[in-house]
């Protein structure tokens, strides 16, 4: 029986507990060791949500929007506000590692959940593929090495450390997190003592004024217009925010820990980058921002502080590498949930003696590497494209939250499913504007000729992974026949 038919709360039709193919019961830890502590979980959960997007994509939306960014990114956060607490309604209803890929099934149906088990995959490999590219990039600012070998000596590193023991995974992303933290708070404060004391090169034009005076809030060429097109960079930069989900599995205390974690997006989302950005843009003006610079190096060198390029290097670099680390982590356990429902290779299912999904780690492992040599030769217009794939592919990951969540939430108040302990506000209703904003999303990235690519693949991908599906249900009904014929 796969989790496909769980019509209870961890029952089956028949009021038993239910059972995977493996034998693993979805309310179980699923083999998994529970070693990931609150510090770990918190620092996941914050640092999900600040990336690359932030430190190097905002100069471009801040190029094109000027200070209505700022809005764009508040509205964007309540969206993913939304997204989350249906997350952790759901979480708290049934914590299981296979997350979104679960709930799929259980509440939208089996190819669902065949279909975002290996979207998701597809996401953090091809995430993987980029960042370790990025992080060999950012290492040429100290060292004049070949890329493709930083490429390779982060990706064994990370690796290495994922076969160690979740622990080790759950310690590097707390590193990783506290470093892009620190930094953020540090230019927020710094901008603050300029706006209050007037130190710097900048400290006697620094006024808040910045945000309206140069050609209003929404400056941007075509005004709100441009606004509405930086939704899609926007929503990039909070691509996965969603994987505290993917932990559950993993979690001490799961139902204590993941509300918790979960409860901090709105104040994050509010400093890291509302607070941020507020404060960059009334120390620097808007307009001297270009597209494929880094705010933080811009505004810092507007400062006259020189060693800022540096910090800013070494904190993308942290970004990239946490990035690569995540997906290291995820996609072995979607390998794993999509084995034990029949959906993957069985060879998936393994665990080492330490827990972890070795075998489906090893294999996303090798195909990030093989996007890591792809980049090398070709590294052109056609990889971009990939990438702009790759938020279509996250986005996909919140559409079946939010879908699930709304299903979920119809079923419980009709009794037929316990109610969550953890229930999201504005119940269906919120998912429901959520829905709508991402539809939005998608429209601008259809107006948009540099992402447009992205939209042409998502079918493509849609449509091999139905024929995929296909093969594999027509060979498990061979299989079934032939066992029934041998009886």
């Amino acid at each position: 029986m796969t989790s496909a038919q769980v019509e209870q709360h961890g029952k089956d039709s028949a009021g038993n507990e239910a059972v995977r193919d493996d034998g693993t019961s979805p309310e179980s830890g699923e083999g998994y060791q529970r070693g990931l502590g609150s510090r770990q979980i918190q620092m996941i959960a914050i640092g999900g949500a600040i990336g690359t997007g932030l430190f190097l994509g905002a100069g471009k939306g801040i190029s094109k929007a000027g200070p209505s960014l700022i809005l764009a990114y508040a509205i964007a956060g309540v969206v993913i506000f939304f997204i989350m607490r249906a997350l952790g309604e759901l979480l708290m209803y049934r914590p299981v590692s296979g997350s979104f890929s679960e709930y799929a099934r259980e509440f939208i149906g089996p190819f669902a959940g065949f279909v975002t088990g290996w979207t998701y995959w597809l996401f953090w490999v091809i995430t993987g593929m980029t960042e370790v590219t990025a992080a060999a990039v950012y290492m040429t600012f100290w060292w004049d090495i070949p890329q493709w070998l930083s490429a390779l000596v982060f990706t064994v590193i990370l690796y290495g450390a994922n076969l160690i023991s979740v622990k080790l995974f759950g310690e590097l992303e707390f590193w990783f997190s506290t470093v892009k933290v620190t930094a953020i708070i540090g230019m927020i404060l710094i901008c603050a003592g300029i706006l209050t004391i007037g130190f710097s090169d900048v400290g006697d034009t620094a006024s808040v004024t910045h945000l309206w005076d140069l050609g209003g809030f929404f400056a941007g060429e075509n005004g709100i217009g441009s606004t509405l097109m930086t939704l899609q960079m926007v929503m990039f930069a909070f691509l996965a925010v969603e994987l505290v989900g993917v932990t559950a599995g993993e979690a001490k205390d799961a139902k204590t820990v993941l509300p918790k974690a979960i409860n901090t997006v709105p104040w994050r989302i509010a400093v890291f980058y509302v607070g941020a950005l507020i404060m960059i843009l009334s120390v620097v003006p808007w307009t001297s921002f270009k597209a494929g610079e880094s705010p933080f190096v811009h505004a810092f060198d507007e400062m006259g502080l020189g060693i800022g390029a540096a910090i800013v290097n070494f904190v993308v670099l942290t970004a990239a590498l946490s990035s690569c680390n995540s997906g290291m982590y995820s996609t072995g356990r979607m390998l794993r949930d999509l084995a034990q429902n029949g959906q993957g290779p069985s060879l998936f299912t393994k665990l080492s003696k330490n827990g972890l999904p070795v075998v489906g780690t090893t294999f996303s492992a090798a195909m990030m590497l093989v996007g890591v040599w792809i980049n090398y030769q070709w590294p052109g217009e056609a990889f971009n494209y990939v990438v702009s794939f790759a938020t279509i592919s996250g986005m996909w990951a919140w559409i079946v939250i939010l879908i699930s969540q709304i299903r979920y939430r119809l079923k419980s108040d009709r009794g037929e499913l316990p109610k969550s302990s953890f229930r999201a506000p504005g119940g269906i209703w919120a998912s429901i504007f959520s829905l709508a904003f991402i539809a939005l999303v998608i429209v601008t990235m259809g107006m948009d000729k540099d992402n447009r690519v992205a939209l042409y693949g998502a079918p493509v991908w849609g449509a091999i992974l139905a024929v995929a599906y296909l093969v594999l249900r027509t060979r498990k009904t061979e299989k079934a026949e032939k066992t029934e014929t041998s009886a």
